[in-house]
């Protein structure tokens, strides 16, 4: 199966592209934008994918309250795009949507059944990105949380929670991390391997929930990470108000539980192994 992955420079992206190794067809912003419907479906078209997967997006949160006409254009309208290429070829689709669809007052693990109801423009615009994947007949709309893995988030500079705790322990003395905002750390590589069991496994369409099994806040996720590393650095509380980052609206508790896949792993044991990812690649740097 020839699948076309679609911001495949992205954190996400680049762990799809190693799991379907010679099989992946990558695409990122420098080969397509998804805005573009004309463009988009000739490269399709033209690269001829059995199935397409979509992990491109606006995701820069703060940034999209006051840029919602680019959020809603890639978040929305650019699966729109996506939708009528694949209707078109008559392919899957694998769109990979978030946790901020849900508003955070469930308190309790988030399922494929609970109903979305988002806070803030992000979570809005993604909502509305999934409605638009779901005409597709054989759809999967894959909800995923904090993201984490060696090769960073490109939008954020090639960082990412693990990467930024790393640098503090090697530059700081103390750090504070928020210890009310839960969500489920989940694994690039692990989510991928997920995903491809998913296309490839004839799994009926519908909506995924794929994340490491467990939750935590910011703060546990932290400490997890000075434990398993050995770093002397402090580690202080933060308690964030209900609006943060001039009256950004975030979801307080965001776990993620599947009742139609099983488990991914603990994030603590993908996390162990994500670190020592970083220690290999850190030997090469020196």
């Amino acid at each position: 199966m020839k699948v076309a992955i679609i911001g495949a420079g992205g954190q996400l992206g680049r762990e799809l592209v190693k799991t379907f190794g010679k099989d992946a067809l990558p695409l990122d912003i420098g080969d397509v934008d998804i805005r573009d419907a004309g463009p988009l479906g000739r490269i399709l078209a033209d690269r001829n994918p059995d199935a397409v997967i979509n992990t491109a997006a606006f995701h820069n949160v703060p940034a999209c309250e006051t840029e919602g006409e680019t959020a809603f254009a890639v978040n929305a309208l650019g699966v729109r795009n996506i939708r009528d290429a694949c209707l078109e070829r008559n392919v899957p689709l694998v769109h990979i949507s978030t946790d901020y669809v849900f508003d955070g007052r469930k308190n309790a693990p988030y399922t494929e059944e609970d109903a979305p109801h988002p806070l803030n423009v992000y979570g809005v615009s993604k909502l509305a990105g999934e409605f638009f994947a779901r005409h597709v007949p054989r759809h999967y709309v894959v909800r995923i949380s904090s993201l984490f893995g060696a090769g960073g988030c490109v939008g954020k500079g090639g960082t990412n929670f693990v990467k930024l705790m790393l640098e503090a322990a090697r530059t700081r003395k103390r750090v504070a991390v928020s210890s009310n905002i839960f969500s489920s750390p989940t694994y690039a590589p692990d989510a991928a391997g997920r995903i491809r069991e998913i296309l490839e496994g004839g799994f009926p369409s519908g909506i995924y929930h794929v994340a490491n099994d467990g939750g935590c806040s910011w703060y546990e996720f932290a400490a997890e990470i000075f434990r398993l590393t050995g770093a002397t650095i402090r580690l202080e509380e933060r308690t964030e108000t209900p609006e943060i980052e001039g009256g950004l609206r975030r979801p307080w508790y965001t776990v993620l539980h599947s009742l139609k896949t099983a488990p991914l792993r603990p994030w603590q044991d993908a996390l162990a192994d994500n670190l020592a990812e970083e220690r290999r690649l850190l030997s090469r740097v020196e």
